[in-house]
């Protein structure tokens, strides 16, 4: 792939409670010449945006439909469950499920957790989002089990969260349209994601080609720089040569020299 080949521009698709900061910020600095724009997109939406086009690439939750998009999982999330502060649970570091069971356990209808059986008493109606079933706990109606990060994005001051290991977990994936040959960008978010360095040949888009006058003017600069080299050698070693000879003229005029110095005699 040439220079002129590589898109200008990478969109990259994140679902609600993702937060992608520190791999856009690698992505600025390693490719400043290629704009990267966030498209939010919910859960539900998300694979459908990706499939349809509507962005290079998407960190998701799993599962999606692998005959229709690549996926690379990158972390999974622990679920909580998000109760008021002066709560009863609040007690504790953790709350199992059998500790909910006679809570009213709200269940929006764009949950993220596949549950085969729903902790709890159910609600006279299910909300329909996350964000509407926070309202609920938060007037005392019930408690809600979200991932870790959706109760973070929806934190209120009067709500806290506590862990519930034995309840279903999401998985956060990098996701990108099924293709034979991943595209040279996603190949890069890849290896930002996956922590590779700069300087890591894979996941890297092809350096555009050097003009051929480029490698000639850098030929000739070798070149010049060969045979300075050899002459300054040369040089050096006849420097190195007439130090080492002595000065047998010197030493014959010393020596008369010497002769001369001596008074003769009377």
């Amino acid at each position: 792939m040439t220079g002129s080949d590589i898109p200008s521009s990478f969109r990259l698709a994140y679902v609600p409670g993702v937060t992608p900061t520190k791999w856009v910020r690698v992505w600025h600095e390693r490719l400043p010449h290629t704009s990267l724009e966030l498209v939010q997109a919910t859960a539900a939406e998300a694979p459908e945006l990706l499939a349809d086009g509507g962005a290079d690439a998407g960190l998701v939750r799993l599962p999606v439909d692998r005959d229709v998009l690549s996926a690379i999982p990158l972390y999974t999330e622990t679920t909580v469950v998000v109760i008021p502060k002066d709560h009863v649970a609040t007690a504790a570091e953790e709350v199992s499920l059998a500790e909910l069971s006679d809570e009213i356990v709200l269940h929006p209808l764009d949950d993220l957790l596949a549950w085969e059986t729903l902790p709890g008493r159910p609600a006279v109606e299910r909300p329909a989002t996350t964000a509407d079933a926070i309202e609920l706990v938060a007037a005392g109606v019930g408690v809600l089990l979200v991932p870790q990060s959706l109760a973070r994005l929806h934190h209120r001051k009067d709500l806290t969260y506590r862990p519930v290991p034995e309840a279903p977990e999401s998985r956060v994936a990098l996701s990108w349209p099924e293709a034979e040959t991943t595209p040279d960008l996603v190949e890069e978010f890849i290896g930002i994601v996956r922590g590779r360095t700069v300087n890591s040949t894979r996941g890297r888009a092809a350096a555009p080609p050097r003009p051929a006058k480029d490698k000639a003017k850098d030929k000739a600069k070798d070149n010049k720089g060969k045979r300075a080299g050899e002459r300054g050698g040369a040089g050096g070693a006849r420097n190195r040569s007439a130090a080492g000879r002595k000065p047998q003229s010197g030493g014959r005029t010393g020596g008369q020299g010497g002769k001369r110095g001596k008074p003769r005699g009377r």
